[in-house]
């Protein structure tokens, strides 16, 4: 069996997860409302407070499908439970960042300011002008809007000039000397 696979989801305390038809599985806590189909093959069961995922058969199929339906379910039970956070950081002189409404406003070097729309879900926070926070509960929503506002800048290895992760670490390079 898959390692991760055959290990069993614990459902925090106000945490419900209802099956529907077709492996269809909503998950509902404190934090909201998670949403997703999975593949009709597996077979999900809640058995007291655990959530249990086991496969029909040693396919090869079969053996990719089961840690990844695990790891989904586990990210949606610990998103509605506590929610996902990640924080970018913005160096360079005159680089910052504010919110408008809806919209993320990015100035980064560029004769333009780059404007983001915040997808639904999302809730971004700018606590300091070089500073950026996304929540939600949807891990893959967090890391792709973040990835995105990353790569309006990404840093770069001289200076270190750029957007990045709170806990990205940028190798630094020497630059040319003169003789």
């Amino acid at each position: 069996m898959s390692r991760i696979g055959k290990k069993s989801i614990h459902l925090p305390a106000g945490v419900s997860v209802t099956l529907g038809e077709n492996n269809h599985v909503a998950v509902s806590g404190p934090k909201g409302k998670c949403e997703f189909s999975f593949h009709k093959d597996m077979k999900i069961e809640v058995i007291e407070n655990a959530i249990h995922i086991t496969r029909p058969s040693d396919s090869i199929e079969h053996k990719t499908v089961h840690g990844t339906t695990r790891a989904l379910l586990n990210n949606m039970v610990h998103g509605v439970h506590d929610g996902f956070t990640k924080s970018l950081l913005i160096e360079g002189v005159g680089y910052r960042a504010s919110l408008k409404g809806n919209t993320l406003v990015v100035a980064a070097g560029y004769s333009h300011l780059v404007e983001m729309p915040i997808p639904e879900g999302l809730s971004v926070k700018v606590p300091q002008p070089t500073e950026i926070s996304i929540e939600g509960i949807d891990k893959q929503k967090v890391g792709q809007f973040a990835a995105e506002i990353r790569a309006v800048r990404k840093p770069e290895p001289y200076k270190g000039k750029g957007i990045r992760y709170k806990t990205e670490v940028i190798r630094r390079k020497e630059g040319k000397k003169a003789k």
